[in-house]
């Protein structure tokens, strides 16, 4: 008898971007400019750092299992009540939850193929069937995916707008999809990146779907700079986040997440400062890279996805811009191997990716 399954034995490690330590150590850089993994350049919130250091004295105590304070904010802040709010390890420790409070043995997925790689993971990781739907023009293709729906179909992931694309759905396309689920069908609607497209005239904001089999995913690792924290939070029917609440990790997220998580959301000085940088810096890096003849795909994100020849050059270019210090995301693990994702930074940071791309090509 083999010691895992076979799901579990042919999945392929999760291969993250390269940290700047890494790339200090391997080519002995300095001023190492990071654009690969989509966190705020800014940092994070100064609101949230004091609350970190103020609970540091009491991390020798277990943190509030329930997430009272946290929740509570999030309710009021959404306008929903306590009981519809869930709090986890990132939007990805949700996700797993999910999959372990809903699933059946016979159930099975729908999502698109090279979408986010961690639900990718978590679905292949459940040992349940899952219908990849290729995507259409970099985009999640709804009405194929609604034909993919059968009747064994338990859960449908929706990344909203997409990573790594950076695309997303439109209002009039998410009605026309919800008419061809089943009420027995559970649409996760993951809007890590929410912050930056709700301004978006024909985006779906998911909380003007409160629609008792849609759960909605965001996370304060985005905006909020809170990434190495790894805290996110879920909205839902009460019953769905009931059952949830069973079967999540006691204690999840830790002390120091809840505590930054409820300060960072009173400090709207700070998101907008984020929002406003991201704004400037998708203008800046789409103008420039134009300038450059570079494809790219809009975005309604913090990061710009460009295209490029073949896989090969994507791959030679990263590899140029990492022995100049600059990290950039390959795609080539989500099944875009012609991709290459750039997060936005700063304004000096945006300015030396392209002036270093330039020198590259």
């Amino acid at each position: 008898m083999p010691l895992v399954p076979s799901y579990i034995s042919n999945l392929a490690n999760y291969k993250p971007g390269k940290r700047i330590e890494e790339v200090t150590r391997e080519y002995g850089l300095e001023g190492v400019i990071k654009l690969s993994s989509n966190e705020n350049s800014l940092g994070a919130s100064p609101k949230a750092i004091a609350a970190v250091k103020k609970a540091l004295g009491s991390t020798h105590r277990y943190p509030d299992a329930f997430g009272f304070e946290l929740r509570t904010k999030l309710a009021d802040k959404f306008d929903v009540k306590l009981d519809n709010v869930v709090l986890g390890a990132g939007s990805e420790g949700i996700m797993s939850t999910i999959m372990r409070t809903f699933l059946l043995s016979d159930d099975e997925l729908v999502s698109a193929a090279n979408s986010f790689i961690g639900f990718r993971v978590l679905a292949n990781a459940s040992g349940r069937k899952v219908h990849w739907v290729p995507m259409e023009n970099y985009r999640y293709d709804l009405k194929s995916m609604a034909n993919a729906i059968n009747e064994y179909t338990k859960i449908i992931y929706i990344a909203n707008p997409d990573n790594p694309m950076g695309t997303y759905i439109t209002r009039q396309e998410f009605d026309e999809f919800y008419q061809k689920v089943p009420d027995r069908v559970l649409i996760i609607l993951d809007e890590a990146y929410y912050e930056f497209s709700k301004e978006i005239e024909d985006y779906p904001d998911s909380m003007s779907y409160r629609y008792d089999n849609v759960i909605t995913l965001r996370t304060f690792s985005k905006a909020y700079g809170l990434a190495g924290l790894r805290i996110g939070y879920g909205f839902a029917h009460r019953e769905l986040i009931g059952n949830l609440m069973k079967v999540k990790v006691p204690f999840e997220p830790s002390m120091l997440a809840q505590s930054a998580a409820a300060a960072a959301l009173e400090d709207q000085q700070f998101l907008s400062q984020t929002l406003n940088l991201n704004t400037n810096g998708l203008q800046y890096l789409s103008d420039e890279l134009r300038k450059l003849n570079v494809e790219t795909i809009p975005s309604a994100a913090n990061f710009i996805t460009t295209l490029w020849e073949s896989g090969d050059r994507a791959h030679s270019i990263a590899e140029e811009l990492l022995k100049r210090g600059i990290i950039v995301r390959p795609l080539d693990s989500f099944g875009w191997p012609n991709c290459l994702r750039v997060s936005t930074g700063l304004e000096s940071e945006n300015e030396a990716f392209i002036e270093t791309l330039t020198s590259v090509i």
